[in-house]
């Protein structure tokens, strides 16, 4: 068994980032990613299931759902397997909390900061930009000066962070490896020159689960393996399908092509055939007539040996 837990699994995600126990990693790990902008002191976990309004209306449930001490709300979500319209959720769960903020009587609109910061541990399609880190705020087109702070998008595509650990020279890189070896790891790296990898390691050991915790870090565990499976198997399909397909598509334009061809040779060959038949029969008439060999050669286009073989 390895050392330390998966840390993608809802189960173990929520171990890490969402526990009162352990919010000390997700104070650390926020203050990292946000390292410039923002120095958090502390955090209250708030509800992660938004129940509808009405029964028309969909609810949500967030993985983890925090207030900082200076009042920003920040959603954390952690994805395993692609999702067609991933990035339009994100927009909805920031949209929902802000919405939420509204109040009933009078109000003057002010809205405090929501921050969405999404794990996707999963290759990104072609629409969304090829880099590990993408940064997404309201600003103007033409210059980019940030035109209000008051959203704020964090994308981390955990497979295009390719540094290997010597090469994390920064805090946040650190935990970011971590977290993406953290299944393999023997001994937790960069230990020493940050204590809260200590922490993280304490947390993270599969040594120190329950009974009962264990049994819910492998439950976790079957659904994220069973989700890949029906990721493999639906990418599989499709490509079983589209080869099918393409196979099917181009063997009837083979044969399309191939009997047009065909056709086209035979109509050529047909007519070889019949204008020699032609020349043969004309030539056969002009021996009648004691024609001398070469002026039948040139009125029929058959060779002297050809015309000399209908003699015999």
């Amino acid at each position: 068994m390895a050392r330390y837990i998966n840390p993608f699994t809802d189960w173990s995600f929520k171990r890490i980032f969402g526990q009162e126990y352990s919010k000390d990693l997700l104070i650390e790990f926020l203050n990292q990613l946000l390292l410039g902008e923002q120095h958090i002191k502390d955090v209250k976990f708030k509800d992660k299931e938004m129940l509808p309004e009405t029964k028309d209306q969909r609810g949500i449930i967030y993985d983890v759902f925090c207030e900082t001490d200076t009042g920003e709300h920040i959603i954390v979500e952690m994805q395993n397997k692609s999702q067609p319209y991933f990035i339009d959720r994100s927009l909805y769960y920031a949209s929902k909390t802000i919405v939420d903020q509204g109040v009933k009587g009078r109000w003057d609109y002010h809205l405090t900061p929501d921050y969405v910061i999404c794990f996707m541990n999963f290759n990104v399609d072609e629409n969304t930009p090829k880099k590990f880190r993408t940064d997404v705020v309201l600003a103007d087109k033409e210059s980019g000066e940030v035109y209000s702070n008051k959203i704020r998008f964090i994308y981390l595509v955990m497979p295009l962070f390719k540094k290997k650990e010597a090469e994390c020279t920064t805090f946040f890189d650190c935990w970011i490896y971590n977290l993406k070896h953290m299944e393999t790891l023997e001994l937790m790296p960069f230990e020493a020159q940050h204590k809260i990898f200590k922490r993280l390691a304490e947390i993270a050991d599969s040594k120190t689960l329950t009974k009962e915790e264990q049994e819910k870090y492998n439950n976790s565990m079957m659904v994220m393996w069973d989700n890949y499976a029906a990721l493999e198997h639906a990418v599989n399909k499709g490509i079983k399908e589209g080869m099918e397909k393409g196979m099917k598509e181009g063997l009837e334009k083979g044969m399309e092509k191939g009997m047009e061809k065909g056709m086209e040779k035979g109509m050529e060959k047909g007519l070889k055939e019949g204008e020699k038949k032609k020349s043969l029969e004309v030539a056969k008439k002009l021996l009648t007539y004691n024609t001398p060999l070469d002026i039948i050669a040139n009125s029929t286009g058959l060779s002297i040996e050809e015309i000399k073989k209908l003699k015999s």
